[in-house]
């Protein structure tokens, strides 16, 4: 009987404890002086993030249950576990920026300048609720304990799948410096991080650390929330990374439009465009790039080169898992932009032909 109240009182511990994350994981918005501060921006208007453009879908409505227990058809999962490489991320060096994916948009690039990490999902899940949008097989070999010493954490928005609460606790006593758009400071200062580590920007603004980085939030056309009940109250951006003589973009989400051709002829060009080409759906025309339009926003961009992000390790739209590269080859050829398309785990270092071997091409 004691045996059996022990058990009990253990389950039942256990379902605080996570609950108490789960509380933790939603994150908090922007309040008070802060919030008072957001009001002044020109892109914040009627208590919300405004787009630079204006949306096309603003009049659809979306059911919240459906879209979060949508395309759980076995297409849009591949079979078996995918590919990967296992690298020691801590020896990882090179004379030019060296770029590791881990799947979805999480990448590091190890630079002269300093170790960068953007949008980092080491979880084996995409959301506040374990098992709702898991990861793909293979998917989820690197975690914290991998990565090296953060000079600078770079959030493109606060969405579950770029701004993950388990990884940003775990990793938070290795990162010198978090980058983030305006607002989503709230979020880390909420999970334990020191406001002197955290820099906000809005778009167009620039910060540059101390071993020479320097890092721009840019335009990107997506929305914020991590709640259905609050939305766009912090802002979303893609960004421009310099180097040395090296310069990247970082796309984030974002639905296509003139921004990207601005962006290029006020930034550009640029070595790598990391660019998404996966979960697109008619539930948010808008707010993702479609099939073909990666490879128009690296020519805009003026990229001498793409690598996709947003694919293969979720399935959080109806697409097969492998659609998104297999359309975006034909339209990236077509438009004469190199496509880099490494395995997960497997080092790419700028200047060096692209990553080929088709890994991709099974169900």
């Amino acid at each position: 009987m004691k045996m059996t109240c022990l058990r009990a009182g253990l389950a039942a511990l256990s379902i605080v404890v996570a609950g108490c994350g789960l509380v933790r994981s939603v994150g908090k918005n922007p309040e008070g002086e802060e919030l008072s501060q957001l009001d002044t921006l020109a892109n914040y208007k009627n208590g919300g993030f405004e787009n630079l453009a204006e949306r096309a879908d603003s009049t659809v409505k979306r059911n919240k249950l459906l879209l979060l227990l949508h395309n759980r058809s076995k297409v849009t999962r591949p079979s078996r576990g995918l590919p990967w490489v296992k690298t020691n991320l801590k020896t990882l060096t090179a004379a030019a920026p060296t770029v590791v994916w881990f799947g979805h948009s999480s990448l590091l690039i190890k630079a002269r300048q300093g170790n960068i990490l953007i949008d980092p999902v080491f979880s084996n899940h995409a959301g506040p609720i374990p098992g709702l949008v898991t990861a793909f097989k293979g998917t989820s070999n690197y975690h914290a304990k991998d990565m090296p010493p953060i000079d600078v954490l770079i959030i493109s928005h606060d969405h579950y799948d770029h701004l993950d609460y388990r990884t940003i606790k775990r990793l938070k006593d290795q990162i010198k410096m978090a980058i983030v758009p305006k607002g989503v400071g709230a979020d880390l200062l909420y999970w334990g991080f020191d406001s002197k580590k955290i820099i906000e920007l809005n778009w167009n603004q620039s910060f540059t650390l101390p071993g020479g980085l320097r890092i721009t939030a840019t335009p990107a056309q997506h929305r914020s929330n991590r709640t259905y009940a609050k939305s766009n109250k912090t802002l979303w951006a893609s960004y421009v990374i310099q180097a040395g003589q090296y310069r990247m973009f970082y796309g984030g989400d974002s639905g296509y439009g003139p921004l990207f051709k601005q962006i290029g002829q006020q930034y550009g060009p640029f070595d790598m465009a990391f660019l998404e080409c996966g979960q697109y759906s008619t539930n948010w025309p808008w707010a993702h790039l479609w099939l073909e339009q990666p490879a128009q926003a690296a020519a805009d961009l003026n990229a001498r080169m793409m690598q996709p992000i947003h694919w293969a390790k979720f399935d959080a739209a109806d697409q097969a898992w492998n659609e998104p590269i297999k359309k975006l080859l034909p339209a990236a050829a077509k438009l004469g932009i190199p496509l880099n398309v490494p395995r997960i785990g497997e080092p790419y270092t700028l200047g060096y032909p692209p990553k080929k071997v088709v890994w991709w091409n099974f169900e």
